[in-house]
């Protein structure tokens, strides 16, 4: 169940930390979002260090399907009626930054650059569709409405971007990586103001930035009722149709297409972690109905961070936590987002003014409908007399029978069948 990047790159080893180290900013994650801090601080002249439980880019960062884009789903729209165009116009600003620092990284590294148009799409809204190109004109962006799209079926309308583009992400962050200084197979097991502990050695640090996917600190920020996560499948066929484009369904369980080299990358099925989906065989299924030819070459699975407003909480840990940042909910967006991360956490633990720390600040507003639900979940779990239960808050896990896994429908939290942990925010593995 390994992804196309996966296979198709040369994995960098690093060593495990080994004595007590001393540094001006510990970065704990070492997914794309970890790697660009650490890079961007390193270009800047400060003093750094990552360490990673386990591999570099061994999480989340491997199963992307690394479209860079500024086009996040219908965002505009959705910002603009809660926020206003200005905040709007901000976020819009802090994607295209983004977008420029991959062009210029990019340009000097061998990982398949490719600039394409994308497209969000819609089945049966096409309302939806004209609301969010109207919002691009009010930020003063480009966007178009068309009905044509390379997809095998008929849609009601999709936006339409311009130079967005799309990457092999691994060839990327393997290659930066090996100018920064990373640990592996170094766990944090404690963290407190200014140091942290593993079980090989401390290291002191003036800032500390948290890039664990889902933040494994339960005692600030609430990230534990800000955040859920949710699952999607891919599978990459050959001997399928050469899109040229990058296309997403607006509908929250809508399929993703885009192409890579000779394959096409179908992404869908999804559903809240914990939860039942479609799968791989809802991909499957759609596989042999509009491309009766194909062969599944490879097929993975992607967990994605979701915030309460649909925008990432980067920034300042909580209020009262200095020298503490975070950069998580990237709502499937994670390209972006941790460039915009890596940019905007530079700045602020070297004591710069950013322009976007309010828009991205993880101690706006939490109160949106998806909090209701949020804490509903985190009940429903707590409450149901089921045992394994999850490491993490103690939630009742339910059996992934698809992936062979116990999945929590509280926060996300994965276990292999004998307990073994997965994915965050658990830290530890579950006996079973």
């Amino acid at each position: 169940m390994n992804s196309i990047w996966t296979v198709t790159s040369d994995r960098p080893n690093f060593r495990q930390l080994s004595g007590d180290k001393k540094t001006d900013v510990l970065i704990i994650g070492a997914g794309a979002c970890g790697i660009l801090c650490a890079y961007m601080l390193k270009q800047a002249g400060v003093d750094c260090i990552v360490c990673e439980a386990d591999k570099i880019c061994g999480g989340i960062t491997k199963d992307t399907t690394a479209k860079i884009t500024l086009q996040h789903g219908l965002i505009y729209d959705k910002i603009i009626r809660r926020y206003g165009v200005e905040y709007a116009k901000g976020y819009l600003l802090a994607q295209k930054a983004a977008m420029r620092e991959y062009e210029h990284l990019c340009s000097g590294i061998n990982c398949d650059w490719e600039v394409r148009p994308s497209y969000v799409y819609s089945l049966d809204d096409p309302r939806r569709i004209e609301r969010e190109v109207r919002a691009y004109e009010k930020i003063g962006h480009s966007a178009s409405f068309t009905r044509e799209t390379e997809l095998p079926f008929s849609v009601a309308g999709a936006v339409r971007l311009e130079d967005q583009a799309q990457i092999h992400p691994l060839k990327l962050f393997f290659s930066i990586a090996e100018g920064v200084p990373i640990y592996e197979n170094t766990k944090i097991t404690e963290l407190s103001p200014g140091l942290a502990r593993t079980a090989q050695g401390s290291i002191r640090a003036k800032n500390i930035i948290v890039a664990t996917h889902f933040p494994f600190i339960n005692k600030h920020g609430s990230y534990f009722i800000k955040l859920y996560q949710h699952r999607s499948y891919v599978i990459a066929l050959e001997v399928a149709m050469d899109i040229k484009g990058m296309y997403v369904d607006e509908a929250d369980k809508g399929m993703s297409f885009r192409s890579h080299k000779e394959l096409l990358l179908v992404g869908g099925g999804g559903h809240r972690t914990g939860k039942k989906g479609g799968c791989w065989g809802e991909l499957e299924d759609f596989s042999r109905r509009h491309y009766p030819e194909s062969q599944i070459r490879a097929r993975w699975a992607a967990q994605d961070c979701m915030s309460l407003d649909g925008m990432p909480y980067i920034g300042r840990y909580s209020r009262g936590t200095d020298g503490l940042f975070v950069a998580t909910g990237f709502n499937k967006w994670g390209m972006t987002s941790s460039m915009v991360a890596a940019q905007l956490l530079c700045d602020l633990v070297q004591g710069k003014r950013n322009n976007f720390e309010k828009i991205f600040s993880p101690s706006r507003s939490i109160l949106h409908p998806q909090l209701a639900l949020n804490g509903a979940e985190s009940l429903i779990g707590l409450l149901t007399p089921r045992t394994p239960r999850c490491s993490h808050l103690g939630c009742a896990l339910k059996y992934n029978a698809e992936e062979h896994t116990w999945d929590c429908p509280c926060h996300g939290s994965r276990f292999t069948e004998s307990g073994e942990l997965i994915n965050n925010p658990a830290t530890d593995d579950k006996d079973m």
